[in-house]
């Protein structure tokens, strides 16, 4: 029994070092966490690939964060979180070939919502983009040109920013790294004529009435009483 424990032993033992000899061959430095999990690691061409966590610190003002999430080649993708120093979440953001792709979310240190972004991943081998080409002082579209996308990602698609608390405050869209105007409301000219305001009747002008109905040519002298 304690041959056959020492020999399963020797075995995971052995497990253990040939995956570190293989990753040692395959990456130019890594590091592995308490959980055996390999990070951070650093390919022989130099590009950062697998699970990584990130953190920098605070400078010049700017306050530092920790992120978390997986590399492609060396560049971002999938989804990545980001912490303040403190460990609260602030960021939850979505990578297509290292540039920003679909829905992120942004919290304060609340936790409460502060603004949303939609963001559109171009694949780095097919940098082309199609945008609008609006007309001058309007928002219709004459045409769409096709012009090179020096970014991996613009902004496209609905941006919502909230108040403290989680409130939405303001929303805006966008279309290939374009804000899109507000069409303006379409104003309708009526063929009818205006109507005349009513004026309400005085008790004196309804019992006048009242007496001159069916009277032809009734004129009122002006008086109070009748």
């Amino acid at each position: 029994m304690h041959l056959h424990k020492s020999l399963k032993f020797l075995a995971v033992v052995l497990a253990i070092c040939i995956s570190r000899l293989a990753f040692a061959q395959q990456y130019k430095s890594f590091k592995l966490n308490a959980k055996g999990d390999t990070l951070n690691a650093i390919t022989k061409d130099d590009l950062k690939q697998g699970k990584w966590v990130e953190r920098v610190e605070e400078l010049r003002g700017e306050p530092g964060f920790e992120e978390e999430g997986v590399y492609n080649k060396g560049m971002k993708e999938g989804l990545w979180r980001k912490y303040n120093l403190t460990g609260d979440l602030i960021a939850v953001e979505n990578y297509l070939h290292g540039g920003k792709d679909g829905l992120q979310q942004y919290y304060n240190y609340l936790g409460d919502i502060e603004r949303e972004e939609n963001w559109k991943g171009f694949n780095p081998d097919s940098p082309y983009i199609f945008i609008p080409v609006y007309g001058t002082g309007s928002g219709e579209i004459l045409e769409m040109k096709k012009v090179k996308a020096e970014p991996y990602s613009v902004k496209h698609g609905t941006w919502k920013y909230y108040e403290p608390g989680g409130r939405l405050l303001r929303t805006d869209e966008y279309l290939n790294n374009n804000l899109v105007l507000p069409k303006p409301k379409e104003t309708t000219v009526s063929s009818d004529p205006p109507k005349k305001k009513e004026v309400p009747k005085t008790p004196e002008m309804i019992e006048w009435e009242k007496k001159n109905s069916g009277k032809k040519k009734a004129l009122r002298d002006g008086k109070t009483s009748l």
